[in-house]
Formats: C-alpha cells, sequence, structure tokens
C-alpha cells in the first residue's frame, strides 16, 4: 500500500530461491489488512460506542478524525524511520505497539481513553503500513512483483468488503458481553502473532542513503490541523465561541510557516517532510486537491451514513453492515475495471465520469431517504449505493497513476506518499465538518420520537454536501492528464517503485 522516496542508490536485488520470503509476505500483508479493516470496522461501531459509553457526538468524531490524524502526520516519517534504522525492526514496533493501542482502546473505561488510545493507534499504524511495500520491496526480485501487488489489490479488496460485517458481526455478537470491545480485542492474537512471526521470517532492510528526519515539519502539520479540526468538532456544543474562529484563522498562519521552514529545509538539506518542488507540476497539484476534497467527502459521508442507519433508523449494526455489502462489491469490481479495461482506453474521462457516477448516486440516496424516510429499507438503498460504490472505484484505482504521471521519476516516492498522507488529512477534515454539516442542523435536544425525523433531515443535508464536493472534484479533475503516461508501465510503474528502493509512503485505500 506504500510507495516511497526515491531520492537513494538501487538496492540489490532480492535472491528468488529463498522460501521464507512468501511467510513474509504473508505477514505484512496481515498487517496492511488490520490496518484497512481497523478503519472500517470502528464507524459500524460507532453508535454502540455512544450508547454504551455516553460519548458526546464531538467524542464520537474524535474516535475516528483521531486515528486518521495521527496516521496522516507520522506517514512520511514512519517511512524514513523504516529507512534510517531498519524497516523490519520499525515494521515490529509498530504492529506492536497498534497491538497495545487495540487493547487500550477494547478495555478503555471512559471516552477520553479511547479517543487516546485511537490516536496512539493511529500513530503506531503510520509506523507499521509504510513498511509493507518497503519489505515487499526488499524480499522479491522485480519479475515477481507484479504479481505480489495484484495480491495486495485483492487484499484492499476484501478488506472493503469484510470490515464492516466483521464489525456487524462482532458487536451484535456481544462476545462475552463485551458490546463493541472486541472489534479491538481481535487485534491481539492477529498481533501478537505477526509480531513473533515476523521476527523469524522478515529479512532487514535498510536504504543505503536514508534522508533525515523532519520532525519540526511533522509538528507544524499536526499543530495547524489540530488547530483547524478542534474548533469545528468542539464549535457546535460550546456554542461557537470566538476562540475557535481565532484558533480556525490561526491555522493558515501555521501553515504558512510549514510552507516556509519546508523551503529552507529543502535548501538546507535536501529533506523536507513536503518536496515543495512538486507543486509546480499542475497535475500533481490538482490531484492533491482532488485527493484531500475526495478524503473531505468520503469523511463526511461513512461516519453521518452510519449514524443515520443505526440512530435515526434504529437499525441494528448486523443490519446496518449487510446494507453496505452493495456498495464494497461495487467498488471493487469497477476498480478492477477501470484500471484494466477503461482507462488504458478513455484516460482521464474515466476518473471525470466516476466523479459524476459517484454524485447521481448521492443524489438518488437523498431522493430516496427524503421519500421513504423512516420506512426506507434495505432494498431501496441499493440502487444509489450501487450506483455510488461503482463511481468510487472508477475513481479510487486509477487515480494515484493520474497524479503522478507527470511528476519526475526521482520524486515519484514522495509524491506518492504526500498523496496519501493528504487524502488521510482530507478524511480527518471531513470528520470534523460532520459537526456543521449534519449535527448542525439538528436540535441538540430531542425527544425519542423526534430523534428518527432529524437525523434523517440531517443525513439528506450532509447527502447535498457530499454531491456538492464530488462536483468540484468532476471541475478540478480537468487538470489531470487527459491520458496518465504511467499506465503502460505496469503495476509498478504506476507506484513509481520499478527498480526503487521504497520507503513506504502510503497508497490511497480504497474505504476510508
Amino acid at each position: 500500500m506504500h510507495s516511497t522516496d526515491i531520492a537513494h542508490a538501487p538496492t540489490p536485488e532480492p535472491a528468488t530461491g529463498d522460501r521464507r520470503r512468501w511467510f513474509a509476505l504473508a505477514i505484512v500483508m496481515t498487517a496492511a489488512f488490520m490496518d484497512l479493516v481497523d478503519v472500517t470496522i470502528v464507524n459500524i461501531a460507532v453508535p454502540s460506542i455512544q450508547r454504551d459509553e455516553g460519548a458526546t457526538f464531538s467524542q464520537i468524531q474524535w474516535i475516528t478524525a483521531g486515528y486518521a490524524l495521527a496516521f496522516a502526520a507520522g506517514l512520511v516519517t514512519g517511512g524514513r524511520l523504516g529507512d534510517i534504522h531498519g524497516r523490519k525492526r520499525v515494521f515490529l514496533v509498530g504492529i506492536g505497539g497498534f497491538t497495545v493501542a487495540s487493547a487500550l482502546c477494547g478495555l478503555a473505561v471512559n471516552p477520553e481513553m479511547l479517543v487516546a488510545s485511537r490516536i496512539l493507534q493511529g500513530a503506531m499504524a503510520a509506523l507499521m503500513v509504510p513498511q509493507v511495500l518497503s519489505i515487499v520491496h526488499a524480499t522479491f526480485p522485480a519479475h515477481e512483483r507484479g504479481k505480489v501487488f495484484g495480491l495486495f489489490g485483492a487484499i484492499v479488496g476484501l478488506g472493503a468488503v469484510s470490515g464492516p460485517l466483521l464489525g456487524a458481526l462482532l458487536t451484535e455478537g456481544n462476545l462475552f458481553g463485551l458490546e463493541w470491545r472486541p472489534i479491538f480485542l481481535i487485534n491481539l492474537p492477529v498481533g501478537v502473532a505477526a509480531l513473533f512471526l515476523g521476527s523469524r521470517f522478515i529479512t532487514e532492510s535498510k536504504a543505503p542513503r536514508a534522508l533525515k528526519l523532519d520532525l519540526p515539519g511533522v509538528a507544524l502539520v499536526t499543530l495547524a490541523l489540530l488547530m483547524l479540526l478542534y474548533p469545528l468538532t468542539r464549535g457546535r456544543e460550546l456554542g461557537w465561541p470566538v476562540w475557535g474562529y481565532v484558533s480556525m484563522a490561526g491555522a493558515l498562519v501555521v501553515f504558512a510557516a510549514l510552507v516556509a521552514y519546508e523551503r529552507a529545509k529543502g535548501a538546507r538539506d535536501g529533506s523536507p517532510l513536503i518536496e515543495l518542488s512538486l507543486f509546480r507540476v499542475k497535475s500533481f497539484a490538482a490531484g492533491i486537491a482532488v485527493q484531500t476534497v475526495f478524503g473531505v467527502g468520503l469523511g463526511v459521508f461513512f461516519l453521518v451514513w452510519t449514524l443515520y442507519m443505526q440512530i435515526g433508523l434504529g437499525w441494528s449494526a448486523l443490519r446496518a453492515g449487510l446494507t453496505g455489502v452493495p456498495f464494497s462489491v461495487a467498488v471493487s469490481v469497477a476498480a478492477g475495471m477501470s484500471v484494466q479495461q477503461l482507462v488504458p482506453r478513455f484516460g482521464r474521462k474515466v476518473l471525470q465520469a466516476g466523479a459524476l457516477v459517484m454524485a447521481a448516486g448521492v443524489l438518488i440516496y437523498l431522493a430516496e431517504a427524503d421519500h421513504y424516510g423512516l420506512g426506507i429499507t434495505s432494498w431501496q438503498m441499493a440502487l444509489p449505493l450501487v450506483v455510488m460504490g461503482a463511481g468510487m472505484g472508477l475513481i479510487v484505482a486509477p487515480l494515484t497513476d493520474a497524479v503522478l504521471s507527470e511528476v519526475p521519476r526521482e520524486h515519484a516516492g514522495s509524491a506518492s506518499g504526500l498523496i496519501n498522507t493528504v487524502q488521510q488529512m482530507g478524511h480527518a477534515l471531513g470528520l470534523g465538518l460532520v459537526s456543521v454539516v449534519f449535527f448542525g442542523v439538528i436540535d441538540e435536544r430531542l425527544a425519542p420520537a423526534e430523534v428518527g425525523p432529524a437525523f434523517v433531515d440531517g443525513f439528506t443535508h450532509a447527502l447535498g454536501w457530499v454531491a456538492a464536493v464530488l462536483g468540484a472534484i468532476f471541475l478540478l479533475m480537468f487538470a489531470l492528464p487527459k491520458r496518465p503516461a504511467q499506465h503502460v508501465e505496469g503495476a509498478e510503474g504506476a507506484a513509481g517503485a520499478e527498480e526503487a528502493p521504497v520507503t513506504g509512503e502510503k497508497e490511497p485505500e480504497l474505504v476510508p
């Protein structure tokens, strides 16, 4: 799931005779799957957590946004730590920390502890996940990597389908009377096994000339996002105080300071967190905007959708999880078709069609939710969800190719890492905006009989915003290349990783 900084000398080609590499592959794929499922599994359990722990809606937002924010802020640094200290070592630290954080999430005694544990979990994922393709690159020779990347695609598809269903089954099953807690505790045996087997079967590797860390850059990015997100999530329940607006305005100043610092650091030692020269490439700058805005739209939709089905409509977690299956299947099918058949023939038009198709699905959903109200059924949701999933599949799979296609090869790794980082940041921002576009139209004090109609109204209002976001994405896509050049080079060329060492920034995930 990760591509990398390609600022190093080529590494020696791995040997093909060592069977241990397949064990290593299974271990790192398991870690990637854990990360994918952990993101999607929590959404489905959010209403149960809110009900059992008495969490406020802003705390619910932070249970999801805190993970995304910590993950985004640590991705590039996690990859570089692997280059410097050894990818196997950092991977094992990450998976060990992720397992401990999962235990803390499952044992949380109040919402505050759960939020803090989720932030720790995101930070540990930022150490663990960037090493995955780095280890693959160091372990497998070039002629085998295409097959391996194909397996990763299958894992992504499996995570898309199984995450919500697994979350629903574990929540509904109420194992040992633990309610929602098994969604986190299930990581413990998996993590312990991966830690033990990884120490035995993964081969250590480092980059020949690793870039330096940019911890001040990470601090500035994190501070700016916190200054923006905290007032967004807390503002509504605090009555939108003046300090919130001051904080959000101050975030822009911190972002400006970040740009100035990164420019100076790039000139000083050539290892900034953000390679600013990339933004001179029009298609890359537009692609970063697309990824950010797309992340915002997905962050809004998935949290609001879960709250609408389980709190608004009063559905069980299992019914909500099963309702989402057509969406996940449509994403997987359309993603496969877009990369293999459509993009080579139609180029950028496939991405733009995806934005319009997804927007059409959102508008159909809006019309149905408004028309049927509390009486809507799962099968009535199937059509808009399939249309939305098809549109999303047309976008997510080929988007990285399109954004990277005009980026110089020596910067392909940095660019790929930045793509995923901004998508995660957009996702966190979207989760913060739920306070405005969803809870902002719902009264704070509702009688039980008023909850359902209020959540339906909030859902349709939020869908209108999501449709507008997709319209903006369609327009931004005009700045992408008409026909991405790199798709002809195969799966590895698309990621900018043909013969270059992989330092480990994360490629976009199919499921937020």
